[in-house]
C-alpha cells in the first residue's frame, strides 16, 4: 500500500545524480527507483529517504517526534565457551561464577567470597585451601580446622553490621572481557573487601583476515 501511494511508475529521476556529503553514499530510494543520498545517524528519514544500511542504520520511528536514522536494535545473544545464551538469560559457566547475558555482552559476579583473612590470636596462620566436594576454597588455620567451624563455636553476633558498599566501577575494557570492582562489607564476616566481577561492554570487532601471501 505504501509503495502504491508514494512510488510512481515508471521512474522519473534527474539526469544528474545528487552530490552527497562526505560519508553519505548514493543508494536507491525506498521505491527502488532513483539514486538518493543515504541518510546518516540522527538525520530525518522516511520510506523514500532511506538510512545508510552499510553503517547498520535503520529508520527509527519510536521517538514519537519524527523518524530519524538510528542503529538497528538487534537482540543479540552471548557466546561463552562455545554455547550461545539468549539476551537476559542468567547462566553459570562454572560453579564459581554467575553471569547474565545483556545486549551481546555479559557480566559475571563471583559466587565465592573474596575476603582477606588476617592473622588473629585464635588463627595465627590462616590459609585458603580447596575442600574436597566444595566448589569454593575456604580459609583454614594451620592445624586444619575450618574457620567456619571455629566461628560456629563462638558466640553469635547480636547486632549485624549495616550494609555498606561502593558502586561497581566501569568495565576495565571497552570491548571484550574486563573486570569491574567495588568495595563492600556485604559478606558473612562484615569485613570490607574488594569484590570483582567479569564484565563485557560489547564484543570486540573481528580482525580482518589477511590475504594469502603471493610468492
Amino acid at each position: 500500500q505504501v509503495c502504491a501511494q508514494l512510488c510512481r511508475r515508471p521512474c522519473y529521476c534527474p539526469w544528474v545524480p545528487p552530490r552527497c556529503p562526505r560519508g553519505s553514499p548514493l543508494v536507491l530510494d525506498g521505491c527502488g527507483c532513483c539514486k538518493v543520498c543515504a541518510r546518516r545517524l540522527g538525520e530525518p528519514c522516511d520510506f523514500l529517504h532511506v538510512c545508510d544500511r552499510s553503517q547498520g542504520l535503520v529508520c527509527d520511528y519510536s521517538t514519537g517526534t519524527g523518524a530519524t536514522c538510528n542503529f538497528e536494535d538487534v537482540e543479540e545473544g552471548c557466546e561463552v565457551n562455545g554455547r550461545v545464551y539468549r539476551d537476559g538469560e542468567v547462566f553459570q559457566p562454572s560453579c564459581k561464577l554467575q553471569c547474565r547475558c545483556l545486549d551481546g555482552g555479559f557480566t559475571c559476579v563471583p559466587l565465592c567470597q573474596e575476603d582477606v583473612r588476617l592473622p588473629t590470636p585464635d588463627c595465627p596462620h590462616p590459609r585458603r585451601v580447596d575442600i574436597p566436594g566444595k566448589c569454593c576454597p575456604e580459609w583454614v588455620c594451620e592445624a586444619g580446622e575450618r574457620l567456619q567451624d571455629a566461628r560456629a563455636a563462638s558466640p553469635a553476633v547480636l547486632y549485624p553490621c549495616r550494609p555498606w558498599g561502593t558502586e561497581w566501577s566501569a568495565c576495565s575494557a571497552t570491548c571484550g572481557v574486563g573486570i569491574s570492582t567495588r568495595v563492600s562489607n556485604q559478606n558473612r564476616s562484615c569485613r570490607l573487601e574488594t569484590q570483582r566481577r567479569l564484565c563485557m561492554a560489547r564484543p570486540c570487532p573481528a580482525l580482518p583476515v589477511a590475504p594469502p601471501a603471493v610468492s
